[in-house]
């Protein structure tokens, strides 16, 4: 199995350099929060295994899960409301969860690698934060794998515990994404307060 490499900055550091990676899950389903995760791992204490959490069995993701919380230096989980989301547009809720993400660390990091093509303005009390997002970086940066398989784990239970509040809509199945199913759910079932009302498929069946 392939191991993610750590991404070099564009600049000189020590080998002590404190990396945190970040990304994000849920970007595109109906409902729920948008929710981001920063890990800062410990170079000395490595984790076998680490990838895009997609491509992990949901047990594999768990094993994972609780290695990354036992193992890392610094861990956090940011998150962003289905209202956060209405008001701000799903981009920039996102990039807010984000930085919630990186200032709930324990460990102030000296560096910021985000998955994606861009990254939001990341600072402390020390002050700004640098960071490089990373195209494809949950498969190429171990801090990023890290991240994305937390995100992933952390949002998939929310949607198991939703589900078992409305089993009606199958929320444990999809996770929140627009199937047809799901679709079908909603025109029969109604919309629910977790729903995100901007969303064309919730606006439109809000708005028949």
């Amino acid at each position: 199995m392939t191991q993610p490499k750590r991404i070099t900055p564009p600049f000189e550091y020590p080998i002590a350099y404190c990396i945190a990676g970040v990304d994000e899950v849920g970007r595109g389903p109906l409902v729920g929060d948008v929710v981001t995760a920063a890990v800062i791992l410990d170079i000395e204490n490595p984790i076998d295994g680490l990838m895009d959490s997609k491509k992990l069995s949901e047990k594999k993701r768990a094993l994972l899960f609780d290695q990354i919380k036992e193992k890392a230096i610094a861990w956090s989980i940011g998150r962003a409301s289905p209202e956060e989301i209405d008001t701000l547009n799903i981009l920039h809720a996102t990039m807010l969860a984000m930085q919630r993400a990186v200032q709930g660390l324990s460990v102030v990091p000296d560096y910021v690698l985000v998955d994606g093509n861009r990254t939001p303005t990341f600072g402390s009390e020390q002050g700004k934060i640098a960071s490089q997002s990373v195209v494809k970086g949950d498969d190429r940066v171990a801090e990023i794998s890290a991240a994305s398989i937390l995100a992933k784990v952390v949002r998939d239970n929310e949607m198991i515990a939703l589900d078992k509040l409305h089993p009606q809509y199958g929320f444990a199945k999809h996770k929140g994404y627009p199937t047809k199913h799901h679709l079908e759910m909603i025109a029969q079932y109604g919309v629910l307060p977790s729903y995100r009302k901007s969303f064309k498929p919730v606006a439109a069946i809000i708005n028949q």
